[in-house]
């Protein structure tokens, strides 16, 4: 190496783009190793002092910073779980004839509880909102196609500071034609453990590097454990939860029903006091509806929640009137039934939940690209 090029490489400093010109040689003395003999070094573009040094960093800093920490071994890795994970979801779902078809993000109502709505003013039309499920409108569309699904950000204005939430995120809702609720839950299973088996196969390096316990995720392989509500509430009562019967589960009853479980856990047929107006309610009992939420193991939370929806329009009224919702709002929805409706059912399944569940990270901040949260809308 000339003095030139020696000097070259002493001047470059962390992110810098280089280029290297040499000749690949083997080793003279080990197996399988090889060396570059360097001719050339040229310096593309020097950076300045990188701010993220070999230490450890606060979260708000690297936060702040994510622009940059994208750039890191960790969340390089992170990166390639999250799109093999989109890969598997795509690939499953057409391989059940499901289409891809798409919902609009600016919408006039409410789909999961018009407490979580981010408002925004829409022209001369008043006010709009950012979406927070595709649902209703790949319900309209089954009508065409039989089985679909959309993939798109979603939104919501929960006052949530936890390790599971964001305020915007991406979801894939798919919804089937002539689909009653057993059949629906095959489905998620499916889903879900061909997600855990395309990982499995194209993303080892980087689940390695982040140092998950890849047997446990193997285990997901074995049929998913399922629990009634009224079973789930009986069974955290007897393991000390003070949950209530008609209460949603919170993170810690979660937990404690998936504690000793190597695999999902199914919550299905819950109270229809908690759960949203196009849930069917059960032939067994008018109270409860044929729903489910998944939870996933290893503190992994909600991964899907999923239902049958009313097809009879009667009791879709009925429903949104009990709920306070403006019938006008609903009327195109209504009409899904007026003009003809099958039996059918759908789920979603959170992206980045599964993402967080995959790879094994503690916080889903780490699981999209730029999060945004509560407290964080930079950059």
């Amino acid at each position: 190496m000339s003095p030139e090029v020696w000097q070259a490489c002493e001047e470059v400093t962390q992110e810098s783009s280089i280029i290297v010109t040499g000749e690949v040689t083997k080793h003279p003395k080990k197996e399988n190793v090889f060396e570059l003999q360097v001719k050339d070094f040229q310096i593309i573009q020097k950076a300045i002092d990188y701010p993220i040094a070999h230490k450890e960093h606060g979260p708000d800093f690297l936060m702040d910073n994510r622009h940059l920490w994208l750039r890191s071994k960790r969340q390089w890795a992170i990166l390639r779980v999250r799109d093999a994970i989109i890969m598997a979801i795509n690939e499953y779902l057409h391989q059940q004839n499901f289409i891809k078809t798409d919902s609009p993000v600016f919408t006039p109502n409410a789909c999961e509880g018009t407490t979580t709505l981010f408002a925004v003013p829409y022209f001369d039309l008043g006010e709009a909102f950012l979406s927070q499920s595709g649902q209703l409108y790949i319900e309209a569309a089954i009508a065409s196609v039989g089985r679909c699904y959309d993939f798109g950000p979603v939104f919501r204005a929960e006052k949530s500071k936890t390790k599971r939430h964001l305020t915007e995120f991406w979801m894939m809702d798919a919804e089937a034609a002539f689909v009653e609720h057993e059949e629906n839950l095959k489905i998620q299973e499916g889903l879900v453990r061909h997600i855990v088996q395309y990982c499995l196969q194209h993303c080892m390096d980087e689940l390695v590097l982040l140092e998950r316990n890849i047997e446990n995720l193997k285990k997901a392989d074995a049929p998913f454990t399922r629990y009634t509500y009224d079973e789930a509430i009986v069974k955290l009562n007897a393991m000390g939860s003070d949950i209530k019967y008609g209460e949603d589960l919170g993170n810690d009853d979660e937990g404690l029903l998936t504690k000793d479980s190597e695999v999902p856990v199914f919550i299905e047929k819950w109270p229809k006091s908690i759960k949203p107006f196009y849930m069917k309610r059960s032939a067994e009992n008018p109270e409860l509806v044929y729903n489910d939420d998944l939870i996933a193991t290893e503190g992994g939370g909600e991964l899907i929640g999923g239902s049958q929806r009313e097809d009879d329009v009667e009791l879709l009224t009925a429903r949104i009137k009990a709920e306070g919702l403006n019938e006008a709002d609903y009327a195109w929805y209504t009409d899904l039934r007026k003009y003809g409706s099958v039996p059918h059912s759908g789920f979603g399944i959170g992206l980045e939940r599964a993402v967080r569940w995959i790879t094994g990270v503690e916080h889903i901040r780490e699981c999209i690209p730029f999060p945004r949260t509560i407290s964080r809308l930079k950059p």
